[in-house]
């Protein structure tokens, strides 16, 4: 099996995880925020997906612009062009609000269906090569698509999951 092929089905998965762990929230619970320092689930879930939206087509489609600046995504939802939550303040990360699940859901829908069409032009040679992240330096394709984007997604779609817990919601489903 070549690698590509091997990835595309992490990337399903994981946009169906996503999919799910959003379904059903009302606008109050997308943003609810747990006590202390903790961000809500829009913020993440935002976050997560504009990661996916930057490395898939700006980075790794050699500076390509992204689905959140062509389809004006930024404007649609009065949001910065170019902040993706990577640095933002406390307070920043909670002022990120979306008028519904629904409305974010078009975003998130749009960016992978670009990430889909990427991958399926893949090579396994392509995934060698190496691009430049900054600040964090030199990475091959393989390896943002496996670390940066896959890892880190999943790890935020967990504290998703245990937002949804923390509300006494429904949790993962097996």
């Amino acid at each position: 099996m070549a690698i590509v092929e091997f990835l595309r089905p992490h990337f399903h998965r994981l946009h169906q995880s996503q999919e799910q762990a959003i379904q059903g929230l009302t606008t109050e619970q997308f943003h609810w925020l747990p006590s202390g320092n903790g961000n809500h689930i829009a913020f993440t879930m935002w976050h997560s997906v504009r990661t996916e939206d930057n490395m898939t087509r700006f980075v790794l489609q050699n500076r390509r612009p992204t689905i959140w600046l062509e389809n004006n995504w930024s404007e649609k939802f009065g949001l910065d062009r170019i902040a993706q939550g990577t640095g933002m303040s406390h307070d920043d990360a909670t002022d990120v609000r979306f008028p519904s699940v629904a409305d974010f859901s078009g975003y998130m829908q749009d960016v992978w269906r670009a990430t889909d069409e990427y991958l399926a032009s893949l090579k396994d040679e392509d995934l060698g090569q190496v691009v430049t992240i900054k600040p964090r330096g030199e990475f091959t394709v393989g390896n943002t698509l496996q670390e940066i984007v896959l890892t880190h997604q999943f790890s935020h779609l967990g504290e998703i999951w245990a937002l949804r817990g923390l509300q006494g919601l429904q949790g993962a489903s097996r």
